[in-house]
């Protein structure tokens, strides 16, 4: 796996630097995107540079390629992962807080309408136009 999803010579340097630390930042990132109401695009464009600034924590601590377009795009990916789980799990216990009355939960992530059990109706569309 070294060399096709991370450079470093070890394993731990991408976990910690891209899974823990980046990984904690993306979550707190789709925790504040979700509970602002704003759409999901926000998340994407927020994780799209948090990318580039792992990318810097690698260069600059490890000596790591800073614009290498294969390591952006697997470090961006697993942050985008986490960011996405963080916002659909705050934006779910956000709708079932606020709207008891009208949807429950029915995962950590999604949220069914009390009068409709057929049918989820927690899309990303939906909530975000």
């Amino acid at each position: 796996m070294q060399g096709i999803l991370y450079e470093e010579p070890s394993v731990w340097q991408f976990l910690f630097i891209t899974v823990i630390m980046g990984g904690w930042t993306a979550w707190r990132t789709g925790k504040s995107v979700a509970e602002g109401w704003q759409p999901y695009r926000t998340l994407v464009i927020y994780t799209l540079l948090l990318g580039v600034a792992i990318r810097f924590i690698h260069h600059a601590l490890f000596n790591g390629t800073m614009l290498t377009p294969q390591y952006y795009i697997v470090d961006t990916a697993v942050l985008l992962m986490i960011g996405t789980s963080a916002y659909r799990y705050y934006l779910t216990r956000q709708m079932t807080r606020n709207y008891y009355w009208l949807v429950h939960r029915s995962s950590a992530f999604t949220w069914k309408s009390i009068h409709d059990n057929s049918r989820i109706t927690s899309n990303f569309k939906q909530v975000n136009e």
